[in-house]
């Protein structure tokens, strides 16, 4: 079994393999100071929740955007199952032709999810993955990756607006009733959740004109499910987008 994982700013993502089957998916928090025995105590616990050994585990792909973490988790799975984890980074063949300013800038989860888009979807396509920040990633009709757009996260947004004002509260992230809010909660929940859909809508409008034909359109990660179904534009939502693109590079690596 191939073991795929995603190492977020705020979660790890973890999945499964049996060839091109998809046995489970789970989450850890990302944690800066935990060490490798912990990751691996943790990794353990987690293929046993699903009746997995590790030993079935033949290899393993790890992307990550948190360097330190990411040192960790691999070396935890070397602990926990005796391979060498493939990390997604310089060398690794990913078949992504990568055409901004310095490809080597592109974060690892991008390049997960632009691959994955690529082998999934019809192109052109454009990725949304909203996480600890919420980023849209455009591939042309060629499979080519243009660019994109980063922006704060739901969450982070949330935490700034509590953290930097005296009246305003930390609070749930749902769809009020309505957008015109009649107190402080269901305002701050129409800025988050109504003023996030609108702004993707707004930049994916703009993304199709510069593009001149209508991509694709697919969400992961995060917040996302609960966000897109306000946007007015088609989007597909696709929990397992990354995992999916990990596993398309680990085959082409192997």
């Amino acid at each position: 079994m191939l073991l795929t994982i995603d190492i977020g700013n705020t979660n790890i993502t973890l999945g499964a393999y049996d060839n091109d089957v998809l046995c489970f998916t789970a989450r850890l928090a990302t944690a800066h100071g935990t060490t490798s025995d912990q990751y691996a105590v943790e990794i353990k616990n987690i293929l046993e929740l699903y009746g997995l050994n590790s030993a079935r585990i033949e290899d393993c792909i790890i992307s990550s955007v948190v360097p330190s973490v990411g040192s960790a988790v691999c070396n935890a799975v070397s602990m926990l199952c005796d391979i060498v984890p493939l990390e997604l980074g310089p060398g690794v063949k990913t078949g992504l032709n990568i055409k901004i300013d310095n490809p080597a800038q592109l974060g690892a989860d991008l390049v997960a999810g632009a691959v994955g888009a690529i082998s999934e979807y019809t192109l052109p396509c454009v990725v949304i993955d909203m996480g600890t920040a919420s980023t849209i990633s455009v591939i042309d009709r060629n499979g080519a990756y243009l660019g994109g757009v980063i922006s704060a996260g739901v969450r982070l947004t949330l935490k700034a607006l509590t953290e930097n004002t005296a009246q305003l509260p930390s609070i749930d992230i749902n769809a009020p009733k309505s957008v015109i809010g009649s107190n402080t909660v269901d305002c701050m929940k129409s800025g988050l959740i109504y003023g996030t859909a609108a702004m993707l809508d707004g930049l994916l409008d703009r993304i199709t004109d510069e593009l001149g034909e209508i991509p694709t359109i697919v969400a992961t990660g995060g917040l996302s499910k609960d966000i897109i179904v306000h946007c007015k534009n088609d989007i597909i939502y696709n929990a397992n987008l990354l995992l999916d693109g990990l596993r398309e590079i680990y085959e082409k690596n192997r």
